[in-house]
């Protein structure tokens, strides 16, 4: 039996997609040594990354702060070693989460979304390394 899902409505059905999704990243075997060594405070982490979503689907505007310069450390400390398996494994685990929870206008902007950021991101952190690193 299909049940019909709703459409991302508001700040609460985006906290829940974020939530779910990070609890599938943090028990994912690649890129969970990743996050799980970076991320100090997953509350806090959760509550921005809502504040990041909030923003780019409900065009709300609460997020403050610089993605591309954060996914440029997170690759340094790691010795330039992010690659596009990880956003194919991070983008994977956002559409299953968005599939299982929602559907709708919402949902599929937030693939879409997701899809073109994860492209941009991993450019900005190839732009970023030097040229030894590369």
């Amino acid at each position: 039996m299909h049940i019909k899902k709703i459409d991302i409505q508001n700040r609460d059905d985006i906290a829940i997609l974020v939530s779910k999704f990070y609890e599938k990243v943090r028990a994912e075997e690649t890129l969970g040594p990743i996050f799980n060594s970076i991320i100090k405070d997953w509350d806090q982490h959760i509550d921005r990354l809502t504040d990041f979503w909030e923003t780019n689907l409900l065009f709300v505007n609460k997020f403050k702060g610089n993605p591309i310069k954060a996914h440029q450390k997170v690759d340094q400390v790691f010795n330039h070693g992010i690659t596009n398996v990880h956003f194919g494994i991070w983008l994977r685990l956002w559409i299953t989460t968005l599939d299982e929870l929602y559907e709708g206008t919402r949902a599929t902007l937030a693939k879409n979304r997701a899809r073109k950021m994860g492209t941009m991101f991993f450019m900005k952190i190839f732009q970023n390394r030097s040229p030894a690193a590369s």
